[in-house]
């Protein structure tokens, strides 16, 4: 697939091995969860709901989202990180479909096979993030949600996500983000209208240092989620 960065994938695919260690590389991923499945759920009522998780890397929210009663499919291009995902699965016990499958093909295989799809933290480690948004808008089907969540471009955005958490506070790998890649708001919201979805929320992510507590709020200045439609037919 042309939409691909080998670099990132490699990347990913030498830290695979920690997605489940709660103290490592990927900590601020599991702190972030609960708030995250938390938004996911309270637009889309999960449960029975057939779920794509576009860029699921280890199955930290693939997981989660299964636990809340959700039919869950993760798909990824790092092998090192599903493989990973499909050991936690056997032995958590919770039942996700992983498949190493690019979303653009996914979409051509199966659209509108989804009551569901989410893309989080993924925009920013891709070539072209304005393909992978209308693939995901071709998954969902008429009526379904769409969710995505990443990165602001902005300096303090490149303060605390580059040199706070890569250089200062070494919360994540030096190199994890890359700066050029960062979308404002006003960016994916042209995506997902070109792609033909409603946007129905935008949401920020905040990190408090001294508490290390990860919150939802109104400043989407670093961190941000957004809520998106497809209208029904």
């Amino acid at each position: 697939m042309s939409n691909v960065d080998e670099l990132e994938i490699d990347k990913f695919s030498q830290l695979a091995h920690k997605w489940w260690d709660m103290e490592s590389e990927f900590k601020p991923l599991h702190d972030i969860n609960p708030l995250r499945l938390e938004y996911i759920d309270s637009f889309a009522g999960i449960a029975e709901r057939r779920v794509v998780d576009v860029g699921c890397g280890g199955g930290i929210l693939a997981e989660s989202m299964a636990v809340k009663g959700a039919i869950v499919t993760g798909i990824d291009l790092a092998k090192k990180s599903l493989k990973v995902a499909q050991l936690h699965s056997l032995e958590s016990g919770v039942q996700v479909d992983y498949r190493c499958v690019a979303v653009e093909t996914l979409a051509e295989e199966a659209p509108e096979s989804y009551d569901v799809v989410t893309c989080m933290e993924m925009l920013e480690h891709v070539p072209d993030p304005e393909s992978v948004v209308r693939s995901c808008a071709r998954l969902v089907k008429p009526g379904g949600w769409v969710f995505f969540s990443t990165l602001n471009r902005n300096a303090r955005a490149y303060l605390l996500a580059v040199v706070g958490a890569e250089y200062v506070l070494n919360m994540l790998p030096r190199g994890t983000h890359d700066y050029a890649r960062f979308l404002k708001p006003s960016e994916l919201s042209r995506m997902a209208r070109h792609a033909g979805l409603e946007i129905c929320d935008v949401r920020g992510m905040s990190y408090n240092p001294v508490t290390r507590i990860y919150a939802l709020g109104e400043d989407t200045q670093v961190n941000y989620l957004m809520a998106t439609r497809r209208p029904a037919n």
